[in-house]
Formats: structure tokens, sequence, C-alpha cells
């Protein structure tokens, strides 16, 4: 009896674990989404500035959905013209590159079946990941990637659409700090990751190899390239910890 008793309160223990972790996730999802969201003002104000209709703005978000890719769009068509459509494509599509291997990723976490990974396919992205990895239990990370997922394409195709009808009514959305807020978001999610050497030195320099990349390379390469920088260093388990043999653990 007593050890049922134990066990009962080993259980209940661990669920109200498992429902803190979730709230957690939860709460995390909601202020990310809401940050990426008000972001789809600025999205919408500079396609319309750009040339696009308000209808061509808003099929962007719905069908594209991805925020690097379709700034990369929208910035390449408004500086050349539909002549620089082939480069505005080739940009979007080396951007979005990064979501295949979110995919990749994220496979044990939305589970098994056509269905249910053909639903997740259009939600896998920086955000929606980012939330996910940062919990520790399943059904969080679960909830992580579906709640941000979701709460940011509605947002982002509610905000996208107010940004493209208010358009020049808005001014510069670098005026009110839309631009930054993606990155905020993000960088928030990141920064309680940086606790080990190894996490410090990827950190720093991608960053460092993004930068230097940038005014040089066409908008997607310098992030594929800076990705490589934390292959290589998780590859080699440069200033990782070491693994210990069997004998020396015995």
């Amino acid at each position: 009896m007593i050890v049922m008793r134990s066990e009962e309160r080993t259980i209940d223990r661990g669920e109200e674990e498992s429902a803190a972790e979730v709230r957690t996730a939860r709460r995390e999802a909601f202020g990310v989404a809401l940050a990426t969201s008000a972001y789809g003002i600025s999205f919408g104000a500079l396609a319309v500035a750009s040339g696009f209709d308000v209808w061509q703005t808003c099929v962007l978000s719905l069908l594209m959905f991805t925020g690097g890719s379709q700034f990369a769009f929208v910035g390449v068509i408004g500086a050349g013209g539909l002549a620089a459509a082939p480069a505005a494509i080739a940009s979007a599509l080396l951007l979005g590159v990064r979501n295949v291997a979110y995919g990749m990723r994220m496979s044990p976490v939305i589970g098994r079946g056509v269905l249910r990974r053909a639903a997740a396919a259009p939600f896998t992205i920086d955000e929606s990941t980012a939330v996910s990895l940062a919990q520790t239990s399943p059904r969080a990370r679960t909830a992580g990637f579906w709640i941000t997922g979701l709460g940011i394409y509605a947002g982002w195709n509610l905000t996208t659409l107010l940004g493209a009808l208010l358009g020049d009514v808005l001014g510069d959305p670098k005026t009110y700090g839309l631009d930054a807020a993606a990155a905020a978001a993000f960088l928030a999610l990141l920064w309680p990751r940086l606790r080990r050497r190894q996490a410090i030195a990827v950190g720093i320099a991608a960053a460092a190899v993004a930068t230097a990349l940038t005014p040089v390379l066409i908008p997607g390469l310098p992030v594929l390239v800076a990705a490589l920088v934390a292959i290589v260093v998780g590859w080699f388990n440069w200033l990782g910890p070491k693994a210990v043999s069997a004998e020396g653990e015995s």
C-alpha cells in the first residue's frame, strides 16, 4: 500500500511538472508570435512600396510564409523590377533552404504520418523550431511548435494586410523598431542556451561570418555559409565536452 501511494505521488508530481512545462511553452510561443507578427506590418508596407498590389502582398504571406524569403523577394523586385524576378526567386529559395534542415530536426517532435508531417511543413520556421527545441519535455515541445507556428501564421497574415493597406501612412517601419522585432524575439530564445563555451563560440563565429559575407553575397548564401560553422564545430566537437570511455567510467 505504501509503495502504491509513493508511486501515485510520483506520477502526480510528474504530471504537474509536465503541465507546468506546457504552460511555459505556451507563454513563450505567444510572446514570440506577437513579436514576429508585428514585423509583418513592415513587410506589408515594404511590398506595396516596391510595387506590389495589396492582394499580391497578401498572397505572398499566405503561400510563401517565411519572412526572410519574402523580404528578399520583394527587395530584389523593388530594386530591379520584373527583370530581376529570376534573382528574386533564387534569393528566396536560398533563404528557404534552412527550413529543410529544420524539418529534419523537428521530425521526432512532429511524429509519424504523412498527413501530420504535411500539415506541419508550412509552420516549420525559425521561431517555431526555436521555441520547440527550447523545451525539455515532448509535450511541451509539441505545444511550443504548433502554437508558435499557427500563431505567427495568423498574426503575420493579419499584419501583412494591415501594413499593405496603410502603406505610406506608416512611414519608415524602422522608426517603430519593427525591423528588429523578429530578431529580438529569436535572440531572447537563444540567449539562455548560450551557457557553454562551444555554443558561445558557434554563435560568435556564425554571426561574424554572416556579417562579413552579407555585403558581397546574394541574400541567403551568408546564412547557409554561417550554418556551416555549427556543422564543422559539431562534427569535430571543438570546445565541447569530451566523451568518457567505458573503462574511465568504471
